[in-house]
């Protein structure tokens, strides 16, 4: 993964309207008029979001006729996902010790003990 636009996309997506508008480009191209009206900010402030999104290669757009029309590009989600790997495992273990704990516990009140 390229450091630099692995965080470009992880700083993008710290904003909650940034993550919004890629769920929504995730189902297919959206114009920019269609997207703002989903949110209850400004036009212009949509407009800022959709900048830093593309400039973090989340998003590209492309005009027609009067329209610009926004997708998402997944490519740096990829980079991300990659990035994130290796923490899985970290986390699918804590869920293993939990959930045997969570059994331990149940044994345990069916048997009369206490937990």
């Amino acid at each position: 993964m390229c450091y630099t636009s692995g965080v470009d996309a992880m700083a993008a997506l710290a904003d909650p309207v940034r993550r919004e508008l890629v769920a929504l480009l995730a189902h297919g191209e959206v114009s920019a008029g269609e997207l703002a009206d989903r949110f209850p900010v400004s036009r212009p402030a949509v407009s800022r979001h959709l900048r830093v999104l593309r400039e973090a290669g989340l998003v590209r757009s492309r005009t027609e006729g009067r329209h610009r029309l926004y997708a998402l590009d997944p490519r740096p989600l990829r980079e991300i996902d990659d990035w994130l790997e290796p923490y899985r495992d970290l986390w699918a273990q804590r869920l293993d010790a939990l959930d045997t704990e969570i059994a331990r516990g149940r044994r345990a009140r069916g048997s009369g003990g206490t937990a």
